[in-house]
């Protein structure tokens, strides 16, 4: 690594990282193993220890490339000591749930059977032999707890997981876990990975209060909101090779709906109230958003993604900016004009 970052404490446990991590969705579909590389090695070069990846990637999700992503990361972990890289992973969540995942046939869930058998398959892609931080990519709300984590616990006290997370997770579901954890006597969940960005301000309700109160550490995902924040999608334009792009015009129900959370007249109009703030402070709205997202003090990493090496400057840039109290207030008048632009992302229904 050429440059330090500054770094925070995942919930409880021994592990700290990089306020920024590198996420890798992308990789093995909208950016080749090449790209993929160059973007991981350049983070790596700036101070980024941390890296998110998950079993169903790359996105969007199909059975012909599921686990190609790991793959990449895997191979490219090959090139650094291992010490020095948090590999982040997480296993599919139930197929009867959120949606049908393009894995294991689509008869995913949390149980045992699957929690350990996907354990050992990310393991072998990513070429090590334990992992850092082990994730639910979404809960099972009808399953009891107790039994997700009693699964998640033998990992690591087999050594093959540091530390357990979730993702896509509401506030009940985290205290309940937490609840399990504690009368059970299992390993409990660390951290948090919803999504979270200037226009999707949710988790600053209950969840917040619950993160802060239990310690436990959220992580942050899409910042830019899917791209919708850089302005690319203002004016009516949907540019080609667009993820919101493709899901509009080929993707399946729950993909364009999707889009219509992320792409609409409100998240667009704030994007264009978020520019001008931007343009004020002589940076862009990647970085402002970027910026934003990390100062929050329940948050741990904010995780960032990339396409292409050079879509990495701004977002980068984020790392050394603190907003000072008129800018923060700036960007809650947009909030309160336009408040939860983004709409319901689907987890109440979990």
């Amino acid at each position: 690594m050429e440059e330090a970052m500054n770094k925070r404490r995942l919930g409880h446990s021994g592990l700290v990282v990089s306020e920024i991590c590198m996420g890798t969705m992308t990789f093995g579909e909208q950016c080749d193993e090449a790209m993929s590389f160059r973007i991981m090695d350049k983070a790596y070069d700036h101070g980024i220890d941390f890296f998110d990846a998950a079993e169903m990637y790359p996105v969007p999700p199909s059975a012909q490339k599921f686990g190609i992503t790991e793959e990449i990361v895997g191979r490219w972990l090959k090139t650094k000591p291992r010490e020095t890289v948090i590999v982040a992973s997480k296993i599919t969540g139930p197929g009867h749930g959120w949606f049908v995942p393009p894995v294991r046939h689509g008869m995913t869930t949390l149980d045992r059977h699957h929690i350990i058998r996907a354990a050992e398959a990310s393991l072998k892609r990513l070429q090590t032999d334990y992992l850092d931080l082990y994730q639910t990519h979404w809960p099972d709300h009808g399953m009891a707890y107790e039994e997700v984590l009693t699964a998640l616990t033998e990992l690591v006290q087999a050594g093959k997981v540091r530390v357990l997370g979730c993702s896509n997770e509401t506030t009940w579901g985290l205290t309940k876990s937490l609840w399990a954890a504690d009368v059970h006597g299992l390993n409990r969940y660390e951290t948090v990975q919803n999504n979270f960005s200037l226009i999707n301000r949710r988790c600053e309700n209950e969840l917040a209060q619950a993160c802060r109160q239990e310690r436990v550490s959220l992580l942050p995902y899409s910042p830019l909101a899917g791209g919708v924040l850089t302005g690319k999608y203002n004016g009516d334009i949907y540019p080609p090779g667009a993820r919101f792009t493709a899901y509009f015009e080929q993707g399946q129900e729950r993909q364009k709906k999707m889009a219509q959370r992320f792409v609409n007249e409100r998240s667009l109009e704030a994007t264009k109230r978020y520019a001008t703030i931007a343009e004020e402070l002589g940076m862009s709205v990647a970085t402002l958003a970027t910026a934003w997202s990390k100062q929050h003090d329940y948050v741990a990493s904010t995780i960032i993604g990339a396409t292409h090496i050079d879509q990495m400057a701004d977002t980068l840039k984020a790392a050394d900016i603190v907003l000072d109290e008129a800018t923060l207030a700036l960007i809650d008048e947009v909030e309160g004009a336009l408040p939860n632009s983004f709409g319901e992302d689907g987890l109440r229904q979990l």
